[in-house]
């Protein structure tokens, strides 16, 4: 039973209104700082209003980048980016659910040991293998190139586990009726598992989404060539000059453009994530 008192709705409202303030106010100044000059964010005095170089930095960004930095022009760093971040979620979801239906749907010896050394995973961060996955990488020959930065980051724990959940509320009887008409495992799990799954794999792109477009550690070790660099890379680079005050304004448009594709991911499928996130049983 939820209680109608105003004072509750006014704190309620307040305490929100807070919490949004805190969050979006650095945007906001993000914004701001990408719209003065180099020095105005230097004078001691932060600026509250935009200022007159919105576009002219912009387009600084989009067009030549800060090539006294050896940042490129954003463009290309925000396509690999996208191209990391999209195979990265893509490769996850699909081994994830794939291990998933293998291990709740089929009997095999050391079916459940093989969950649990998927789950120890869970324990083992990037940073923990990471000089024995770069070897690897290395030894295949996939440093500098678009194989390198997303194959070693497909593998999760975390998707296969939340699909495997998900899986178990499932009941047995649609996949007894299933195999009464006649469908085998893929046709089970093509047309029914499939179909049931949407809203947990929407919500799972969004998150594992968001996860590779703001990898910096794995790319800044298996990328020294400047047209794969990312866009965090290529962000890291501008606020690291040597000798100089940072260009406040222009690491500031790229942060705001940086931002910008998975605001827009969100917005996007925002209906499916929060029904992936709030169904839990079918």
């Amino acid at each position: 039973m939820v209680e109608n008192r105003p004072f509750l709705n006014f704190l309620a409202h307040l305490v929100l209104v807070l919490g949004v303030t805190i969050v979006v106010f650095p945007v906001y100044i993000a914004f701001i700082a990408s719209s003065h000059g180099p020095n105005d964010f230097l004078s001691g005095v932060v600026p509250l209003v935009p200022g007159p170089h919105i576009i002219e930095n912009y387009s600084t960004m989009l067009s030549s980048g800060m090539t006294s930095s050896g940042a490129p022009p954003i463009g290309p760093m925000l396509l690999n980016s996208l191209i990391m971040a999209v195979g990265v979620a893509v490769g996850k979801i699909a081994i994830s659910i794939l291990s998933a239906f293998a291990i709740v749907y089929f009997r095999f010896p050391f079916r459940t040991l093989a969950f649990w050394m998927i789950f120890i995973t869970l324990m083992l961060p990037v940073e923990v293998r990471i000089v024995p996955t770069y070897k690897v990488v290395a030894d295949l020959g996939m440093l500098n190139n678009y194989g390198g930065l997303i194959i070693p980051l497909i593998a999760s724990a975390t998707a296969t586990f939340l699909f495997r959940q998900f899986f178990l509320t499932v009941p047995d009887e649609l996949m007894e009726a299933a195999r009464v008409d006649g469908a085998g495992p893929l046709k089970f799990f093509r047309d029914i598992l499939l179909p049931l799954s949407v809203t947990n794999i929407a919500a799972l792109f969004i998150i594992l989404f968001v996860l590779g477009w703001n990898q910096y550690l794995w790319p800044l070790i298996v990328t020294t060539d400047q047209s794969l660099y990312t866009v965090v890379m290529g962000i890291q680079r501008m606020a690291a000059v040597a000798d100089a005050e940072p260009r406040w304004n222009l690491v500031m448009a790229a942060v705001i453009l940086a931002a910008l594709p998975p605001v827009l991911v969100i917005v996007a499928m925002q209906r499916l994530f929060v029904k992936g996130l709030v169904e839990t049983e079918k």
